[in-house]
């Protein structure tokens, strides 16, 4: 299916235009994190928010802060997290204030809560259900620690789909992952007929104890070519130059983490979804370009393994706007 042909050309109208501000010292929003709330009806192995924002569980983020956020943002895309979404009292309004900014929402949820909050949303383009699964039942009911949660979320996606809701998967990529297992969600996703698969390697957060569980960068480009090459074709909803770089095919010397920022019920996460040395009130400090003097690969030990979407998705699209011909060679193998 991929991505609706009108958000294809918004995105471009937006990006074109500012293909060349990095270069020049100016940074701007590509996709704006959103978490409202850092609650969770599970305790999946491996999550850094519920350990990084024990405290905070209790607060949910007034609907006009958030979309003030978006504003402040101006990002054409805003992704809502959390914590479960669906736990927000005010996910609905969020929701439709986003879209009335004419920003496409791509709500982040385990699926836990999602047929039975179906009721509260209207089908709309702009608006698509994202829904985590890290393998099929025998693993991802592992990762949850709860039963059946595997099951639910299938359930989930089907009906949000027979109700006409755009719905796209994420998968988080673990050291020890069971590479044959993945291939088959990504056949069963496939067959439902979802939008979109998102990808992404795991990050050992300073807050998660289960250190092992995180995949090291030649680690990473290993299961990534395990993963996505062969002759299957999955719908795989990342830049394919970002696909590339998972298999180790190109390198970045820069990541982009400032394109996507996140705000939380603490504020701008300072840098960026993955370290946070500080929160602050005002999006300006994390656009600075002083405060990647001292962030990426190469500057910050922190960032050595690190090949998140976060950072260098949006690297992988500044690079494709200003160097369209880097595609060639990516149709010549094949995007799988």
């Amino acid at each position: 299916m991929g991505r609706p042909l009108t958000m294809e050309l918004e995105l471009a109208r937006y990006l074109f235009p500012r293909r060349k501000w990095p270069r020049r010292g100016k940074l701007f929003p590509i996709v704006l994190m959103l978490e409202p709330l850092e609650a969770c009806n599970l305790r999946c192995i491996g999550c850094g928010r519920v350990r990084e924002y024990q405290d905070v569980m209790h607060i949910r983020m007034p609907v006009d802060e958030a979309l003030r956020a978006a504003e402040a943002a101006g990002a054409p895309v805003v992704s809502v997290s959390g914590g479960e979404p669906l736990l927000h009292p005010g996910i609905t309004e969020i929701v439709r204030g986003l879209i009335e900014q004419h920003r496409w929402v791509y709500l982040c949820t385990n699926g836990l809560l999602l047929r039975e909050s179906l009721d509260k949303f209207r089908p709309n383009k702009r608006l698509c259900f994202v829904v985590h699964l890290d393998g099929t039942e025998r693993v991802h009911d592992e990762v949850t620690q709860r039963p059946g949660t595997y099951r639910e979320a299938i359930a989930a996606i089907e009906e949000a789909m027979r109700r006409g809701f755009r719905v796209c998967t994420n998968t988080t990529v673990f050291h020890g992952s069971d590479v044959p297992d993945l291939k088959e969600l990504f056949r069963t996703l496939t067959r439902l007929g979802v939008e979109g698969l998102m990808l992404s390697p795991g990050y050992a957060y300073e807050a998660v104890p289960e250190k092992d569980l995180f995949l090291q960068k030649q680690e990473s480009i290993r299961v990534f070519r395990e993963l996505l090459n062969g002759n299957e074709r999955f719908p795989f909803y990342d830049n394919p130059l970002f696909l590339d770089f998972l298999r180790g095919y190109r390198d970045y010397r820069e990541c982009a983490a400032w394109a996507i920022p996140t705000y939380t019920v603490k504020g701008w996460r300072k840098p960026c979804y993955l370290i946070a040395d500080a929160h602050a009130d005002d999006l300006g400090e994390i656009l600075d370009p002083g405060l990647w003097e001292r962030y990426g690969p190469g500057k910050d030990p922190r960032c050595a393994g690190c090949m998140l979407h976060s950072g260098f998705e949006p690297q992988t699209v500044l690079e494709l706007l200003n160097k369209p011909w880097l595609m060639v060679p990516v149709f010549r193998r094949g995007r799988g």
